[in-house]
């Protein structure tokens, strides 16, 4: 149920009349759950809107007569609302999902196939969490002036650090989940050229994460990769976990690397926040510092106690610029995190931590 305690309404978008069906009945399996109409196209999806005013829409992006990024941002300009992107997890596709999330859209999942198999169930436990997590997100359409008041932070940050001197084997690991994108791009655009090396754990699939490091490095100073096996680890660089491997570090010869598993999952996830955590916490002990953004769940927030406990400073980001607060609002409630911060001041506090 939502919060005042009736169904979460929906508004299921998309072109193919069976992935219309097969969505409704996917999420109409939960009680919590009401697809209160679907449409075939934006136009329609436009009045049913009107008429229904649902808590929900999730959105197909190949559509005819309009595509879902154009009615996406035609929906965040003139009424803001949830969305969930119904999209093919495809390397072709990726570039435009994460153009879908940059605009305001909360998650995405790909198409649902009907195989008969455990992979139908395993899909509706998903769908169904993100719908309802959905529901409870907050709104964060994208703003003109964002990536020029993201530039102005990173200059206004490397004023900051001016003729400071970075730490020795200082490391940040930063992990996230729903909104994660976003709020990972945020901290990175802000930080200068010459900031300390961070290590990112991002719930995303693995044909997503090569395009989100790309689109990470075109809006920073700091240089950005996909995370390689036995990369070394550098100062003005950043890590992303490949979408199918867990992210951990090691030394080799003095200096950090970057080391890939593909074991078993974590909290449900490769690559898994906790799995990060711990790995910097015992190879860097207190010369590293641990952040929780925006995400569903707990992946990371016992890791980031943890964290803590050895000594290192953690932040968490706070509920009201959070998209999700689960991660984040359970290392809290832990009493994991130092400190509980607004995504735009977290950029500054690692370089306040990693200089001196």
């Amino acid at each position: 149920m939502s919060r005042s305690g009736r169904k979460v309404k929906v508004i299921v978008v998309d072109d193919s009349a069976l992935i219309r069906a097969l969505l409704k009945e996917i999420l109409e399996s939960s009680e919590r759950i009401e697809v209160v109409a679907a449409a075939c196209d934006a136009y329609e999806a436009r009045e049913l809107i009107k008429l229904h005013n649902p808590d929900v829409l999730t959105l197909d992006i190949e559509m005819p007569k309009m595509n879902g990024i154009t009615f996406l941002k035609n929906l965040m300009r003139l009424r803001p609302m949830p969305v969930v992107m119904i999209s093919t997890l495809t390397q072709e596709g990726a570039p435009t999902t994460l153009e879908a999330l940059e605009i305001g859209a909360i998650d995405f999942i790909g198409k649902p196939k009907h195989d008969g198999g455990n992979s139908l169930d395993e899909y509706r436990d998903i769908i169904v969490e993100k719908v309802l997590a959905a529901s409870r997100a907050s709104i964060r359409p994208q703003v003109d002036s964002e990536r020029e008041s993201r530039a102005t932070r990173a200059k206004t940050n490397l004023g900051s650090i001016a003729n400071k001197k970075l730490r020795s084997q200082f490391i940040c690991a930063i992990g996230a989940s729903t909104g994660g994108t976003e709020a990972i791009k945020e901290v990175v655009s802000g930080l200068p050229p010459n900031c300390p090396p961070l290590v990112i754990a991002q719930h995303i699939p693995a044909s997503f994460s090569a395009s989100f490091a790309r689109r990470l490095d075109g809006l920073s100073a700091a240089k950005v990769y996909e995370a390689e096996h036995d990369q070394h680890i550098e100062a003005g660089c950043v890590y992303v976990a490949p979408g199918h491997s867990h992210l951990r570090i090691a030394k080799a010869g003095g200096r950090y690397v970057c080391k890939l598993d593909q074991g078993e999952f974590i909290n449900r996830h490769r690559p898994a926040v906790e799995a990060l955590f711990d790995s910097v916490r015992e190879v860097a002990g207190k010369h590293a510092m641990g952040v929780i953004l925006t995400g569903m769940g707990a992946d990371g927030s016992a890791a980031l106690l943890r964290m803590r406990q050895a000594g290192c400073l953690t932040i968490a980001q706070d509920e009201a610029s959070s998209i999700v607060w689960g991660m984040p609002g359970m290392a809290v409630k832990m009493e994991g995190a130092v400190k509980v911060l607004d995504l735009h001041d977290i950029a500054k506090s690692i370089l306040h931590e990693a200089f001196h």
